[in-house]
C-alpha cells in the first residue's frame, strides 16, 4: 500500500513538471525547455520514479517473505 501512495506521489510530480515544460515550450523559450529536461527538474522526478521502480523489482519477496524465484 505504501509503495502504491508513494508511486502516485511521484507520478503526480512528474506530471506538474510535464505541465512546466509545456509552459516553457508554449512560450517558445526552447532553450530553457532543453535545459529543464536534461539538467532540471523534469530530469530529477523521473530519476525518482526510475529509481523507485528499481529498487522494487530488485526487492520481489512474495506474501510469505520468501523471494520469488522465477517461473516454476
Amino acid at each position: 500500500m505504501q509503495y502504491a501512495k508513494q508511486t502516485q506521489t511521484a507520478l503526480d510530480r512528474l506530471d506538474q513538471s510535464l505541465a512546466k515544460l509545456r509552459t516553457l515550450i508554449k512560450r517558445g523559450q526552447t532553450q530553457d525547455a532543453i535545459r529543464f529536461m536534461e539538467e532540471g527538474e523534469l530530469k530529477d522526478r523521473f530519476e525518482e520514479l526510475q529509481n523507485m521502480i528499481t529498487i522494487s523489482s530488485t526487492g520481489n519477496f512474495g506474501v510469505r517473505g520468501v523471494q520469488n524465484t522465477g517461473t516454476f
